[in-house]
């Protein structure tokens, strides 16, 4: 694989290090001369943006401090993204599917051509942001926007759907659409391959239940115990809603359907969290 830089040592950043066996670089990006200098650094041909910001609990925190959100998901993108077009490098931006209102009676599975109109979310907003500001790039520069969504994984993590899930004693049932994390590497690694350009839904087929999750945890941990409750009892905004694959599967990726993977990720995340 072409010489990688990861920037941004959060959860997903630290997770394609680890895969990748790549650069990682924390450093805080408050310019576009601390953008190029990184990338002087460090002379990578595909730089994966992994800086962003959704909250330390959740997105609400997004709403209490929108400097730093905006500045994370929007303006840091923007600088990444010039510094990389002047120095002939490869931009990879890591972003998300929780920008679209979604009737799950009449909408069918949300495409890349689809313009986000989900703004009650400050995050949301910020997200929007800086791939409206990328998109106009797209055509003409060597830039690939990845949308994760519900991140899902096979191990213990803040950031884990099953370590969020598993402290809640309340959940809403509604069915959303989901990046389980091992899928996600093997999707990213390919579209790097075939030097992909563009937006990308990098989801897993379906969609996904709390309760489907919680019931396979359940049978492995007993214990556990929760209660499904109405989404409008949450008395906060929350986007729900799925995403299609079918870019990503035209590729020739074969994209497994998120209900297929759920047993295999309770096992393995039990297993290396030694519960």
């Amino acid at each position: 694989m072409k010489k990688t830089l990861i920037l941004g040592k959060g959860y997903i950043g630290q997770r394609l290090k680890g895969e990748f066996n790549c650069d990682i670089s924390g450093k805080r990006v408050n310019s576009f001369e601390d953008a190029e200098s990184v990338i002087k650094k460090y002379k990578p041909k595909v730089l994966i943006n992994c800086i962003g910001y959704k909250g330390e609990r959740n997105v609400d925190d997004c709403e209490k401090d929108r400097d730093k959100t905006l500045f994370a998901n929007t303006f840091v993108p923007i600088i990444l993204a010039e510094a990389c077009l002047r120095n002939k490098v490869k931009m990879i931006h890591l972003s998300t599917g929780c920008f679209y209102h979604y009737d799950y009676g009449k909408t069918k599975p949300i495409t890349e051509k689809k313009t986000p109109d989900y703004h009650d979310l400050f995050y949301s907003r910020t997200k929007n942001y800086s791939e409206r500001a990328l998109e106009v790039l797209l055509n003409q520069y060597d830039i690939l926007i990845t949308r994760l969504r519900l991140p899902l994984d096979n191990r213990s993590h803040p950031g884990n759907l099953i370590d969020k899930l598993v402290k809640y004693d309340k959940i809403i049932n509604s069915s959303n659409s989901v990046t389980y994390v091992p899928d996600f590497i093997k999707a990213l690694r390919h579209l790097i391959e075939i030097d992909a350009k563009g937006i990308y839904n990098v989801v897993n087929k379906g969609g996904l239940k709390h309760s489907r999750l919680l019931g396979i945890y359940k049978r492995h941990m007993p214990d556990l115990e929760y209660k499904i409750i109405d989404y409008k009892k949450l008395s906060v905004p929350r986007t729900n809603l799925i995403m299609s694959t079918k870019k990503l599967e035209d590729t020739g990726f074969k994209v497994r359907h998120i209900n297929d993977v759920l047993e295999e990720c309770v096992k393995e995340y039990l297993g290396k969290t030694n519960y």
